[in-house]
């Protein structure tokens, strides 16, 4: 898939995050890699076999302090194209993991843990 597509893709599922999270997803960035790095990869738990298809990092907003004083470096937000692209069965199916995948990482920035995301299915 070109990269134009996919990170349409993103686009979209950006834009269909309700307004009331979008507004606070200030010093955000989120980004497109093929795959994880290997500090990236460092993130995934040995041995679970799965494969890391969107990353936070950076600290979330119920862990801050007053935020936005000297020059603080954006969390970031990366959303792995490759990875998606492996287990996607078809390009709505890949619109539906993507829009998962950055509602999950979206959720970690506002203070989600792992388990509660992967109790809900939409945290928003």
């Amino acid at each position: 898939m070109e990269d134009s597509i996919f990170e349409n893709l993103v686009k979209e599922a950006i834009e269909e995050i309700p307004a009331e999270y979008k507004e606070k997803l200030e010093n955000v960035e989120i980004v497109i890699a093929d795959f994880p790095n290997n500090n990236q990869l460092r993130h995934i738990h040995e041995g679970n076999g799965k494969l890391l298809l969107g990353l936070y990092e950076g600290v979330p907003r119920i862990k801050r302090g007053r935020y936005g004083i000297g020059g603080t470096l954006p969390d970031k937000i990366t959303i792995f194209k490759n990875p998606l692209l492996m287990i996607a069965r078809s390009e709505e199916h890949l619109r539906e993991l993507i829009a998962d995948t950055v509602k999950h990482e979206i959720g970690h920035h506002f203070g989600m843990s792992e388990d509660a995301l992967r109790k809900i299915k939409q945290p928003f």
